[in-house]
């Protein structure tokens, strides 16, 4: 079964949006779960199978206009075969895959695509399950594992599919991006990331999940995780895995000793603390040649009001020479407005969403006719300025 040729295929991948069980086996389309009425006017479950006209790894447009079936032969609502059946000649397809009988329902245009054909097919059968038993649907939504090897994802994707985005959710296919530091802001880096094709997402941070950070993370922790004190990147590896095959937890935090580990990364997302290390990181990361985008937090209590500024700096090969007087690298960050180390939940997801919103359009993935290196965003103003412009 090939999860890849579905995924590629938009007319496949939309029938699985719209919840229907789609496989491909041995070059065929099979819905499975297609609610029919046999000759004892039962509501039962069969299959529709085509015989998949390929491109490569991509579906063509259907060369007939016939199907076959597995399951007993369908009947109307009073068990009369329908007229449609025009071959009675069951075979093996694999040895898990047979069918019955072959079906012909002409339409007046040909079928632009598979969706269209197969969709045509399980109304004209499934019409008379419906007739017996209201429920009866092929739409089963049902969970579909991954079995692409080559996908980072433990399931299918329909989301893309559904939205019909997904040659432009391919853009971010990449071998592998880093986050340095997974607190507030990076943990909701981890969670928008952990939903797009890139291979692996590696996470670096020396530091145990404390009872504070449930309060500006995502998800919930439980009690009882919390008493476990874990490494905030098992933590978190353990959760997003449940999703992504390729959460890589580094406990360690990175600075000039063990910053090589970055080289060969596609980018690289650093939320952690301003300060002398992150220079250090910073100037590596030039000498790597990589892109990288910086997070900031400045937050200040005053008259018993938060006021403050989200500050998203980024560096590539066509921009870095913004970056040094936009990014406080100085002592151990206790000099500048971002050391305060007032962190909100809702601003650590904001900050993160510009973030990856910027790493996606750098990737293609939306439109960037600014082309900024820069924005800050202020709260009391409600004002995302936009700077550093390429």
């Amino acid at each position: 079964m090939s999860s890849t040729l579905i995924s590629r295929s938009p007319d496949l991948a939309q029938l699985q949006s719209d919840g229907f069980e789609i496989e491909e086996i041995a070059g065929h389309a099979v819905v499975r779960n297609v609610p029919y009425v046999n000759s004892n006017k039962q509501v039962k479950r069969g299959a529709i199978v085509a015989v998949l006209n390929l491109n490569g790894d991509v579906a063509g447009q259907p060369t007939d206009h016939t199907i076959m079936f597995s399951g007993e032969y369908p009947c109307d609502r009073h068990g009369r075969e329908l007229p449609h059946i025009h071959e009675k000649n069951a075979r093996q397809i694999t040895k898990d895959l047979a069918v019955i009988c072959g079906f012909s329902s002409k339409p007046p245009e040909p079928d632009k695509n598979y969706h269209a054909k197969l969709t045509r097919y399980v109304a004209l059968i499934s019409s008379h399950a419906v007739a017996l038993d209201k429920n009866a649907d092929a739409r089963t939504w049902r969970v579909i594992e991954n079995t692409d090897p080559d996908s980072p994802f433990q399931y299918i994707d329909n989301a893309s599919s559904k939205a019909g985005i997904t040659n432009v959710t391919r853009k971010l296919e990449m071998n592998q991006i880093a986050i340095v530091g997974v607190g507030g802001t990076g943990s909701y880096v981890l969670d928008l990331v952990a939903k797009t094709p890139c291979k692996k997402i590696h996470l670096f941070d020396g530091d145990k999940l404390g009872q504070h950070n449930a309060f500006r993370s995502p998800g919930a922790a439980s009690l009882e995780e919390l008493k476990k004190i874990p490494y905030k990147v098992d933590y978190f590896a353990n959760i997003y895995t449940r999703m992504h095959r390729g959460i890589v937890p580094h406990r360690e935090h990175i600075n000039a000793e063990n910053v090589e580990q970055l080289r060969g990364m596609d980018y690289v997302f650093l939320c952690a603390d301003a300060g002398t290390a992150k220079g250090q990181i910073m100037q590596k990361l030039v000498e790597f040649d990589l892109p990288f985008i910086d997070t900031g937090m400045g937050l200040q209590l005053v008259d018993d009001q938060l006021i403050g500024v989200l500050s998203i700096t980024t560096s590539t090969r066509e921009k870095r020479d913004h970056v040094a007087t936009r990014i406080p690298t100085a002592g151990d960050g206790n000099e500048n407005i971002y050391a305060d180390n007032i962190q909100i939940a809702d601003l650590n997801a904001f900050s993160a969403a510009l973030a990856v919103m910027k790493w996606k359009k750098l990737c293609g993935f939306y439109a960037d006719f600014v082309h900024e290196h820069h924005s800050a965003y202020t709260i009391d103003g409600n004002s995302l300025v936009s700077g550093d412009k390429t």
